[in-house]
């Protein structure tokens, strides 16, 4: 094969390379105006917790600072062994617990002696948080489900969302919580978690790179991408920010500096340690 010849392969080869990351990172189109009443909150990331007024993350009273002081939340969901919905960031609890055992491998009854970082808060359980923010912030609910906890999660998750009258949305990491939504319950806000997870782990899988450059959006067309706010050069996210217009949240911003740089630069900001 000639220079020529060699020049017009690679390119081509270049072409379709390009041509299937922009498929397959794309979410589509999407109204707007199903994301407006999410609009104009800044959300506290696990609530409004501050440690050093004995309010942890994720907890009850982190939730009510953050609804007395006019903030939105965001907040996780885990599954315990006993299918219970329980309000927990860590896979492991020994961080937030000082227990060496993961949420999914525990029961409820056993959750509910645990401490959440030496204060006397417990555990809460989904509906309870939800009961006590009463809609009047919104919330953004991520919901951790490992490998393929989707189909269980989901469907526990929506019933006790479908009776809750106030503003919220979903984001996952998982793309099969997003399709998940996408095929059962279309009319509800779903995101799509990411980062750059080469810069967050040593090593990165597959799996990994296709949430990263979010290659699963084909599939599961999130109505919003959910991007670590210092990783926002990836392709994929500009790709969508700029040429579809999608609407965007940035995690979590940890100082007012940023806050200020960032907060034009999307939709909706998750905030942490300081108060915008």
């Amino acid at each position: 094969m000639n220079r020529n010849g060699f020049l017009k392969a690679a390119l081509k080869i270049t072409s379709v390379i390009a041509g299937l990351y922009v498929f397959t990172s794309s979410s589509g189109f999407h109204r707007k105006k199903k994301w407006e009443h999410l609009l104009g909150w800044d959300y506290a990331h696990r609530g409004l917790h501050d440690s050093r007024a004995c309010i942890p993350e994720n907890s009850m009273s982190a939730f009510k600072a953050a609804v007395e002081n006019g903030y939105g939340i965001e907040l996780d969901v885990r599954l315990t062994a006993d299918n219970q919905l329980v309000i927990m960031h860590d896979e492991n609890l020994l961080r937030m617990c000082g227990v060496n055992r993961k949420v999914t491998n525990m029961q409820l009854r056993e959750l509910e002696g645990l401490r959440l970082a030496k204060s006397n808060e417990s555990i809460p359980l989904f509906k309870d948080a939800l009961q006590l923010i009463g809609g009047k912030v919104p919330v953004i609910i991520e919901i951790k489900a490992d490998h393929f906890e989707q189909s269980l999660i989901c469907p526990l998750v929506w019933q006790i969302l479908k009776d809750y009258s106030g503003d919220y949305c979903i984001e996952s990491f998982n793309p099969f919580v997003v399709q998940w939504f996408m095929f059962h319950h279309p009319r509800v806000v779903r995101g799509q978690l990411s980062c750059d997870f080469f810069r967050e782990k040593m090593h990165c899988d597959l799996t990994l790179f296709l949430v990263t450059h979010l290659m699963t959006n084909f599939l599961t067309h999130p109505d919003f991408i959910s991007y670590k706010y210092l990783d926002t050069g990836i392709p994929a996210y500009q790709l969508n920010k700029r040429v579809f217009h999608s609407m965007t949240a940035l995690w979590t911003l940890h100082s007012r500096p940023a806050y200020n740089k960032f907060k034009g630069r999307a939709d909706v900001i998750i905030f942490e340690g300081f108060r915008p």
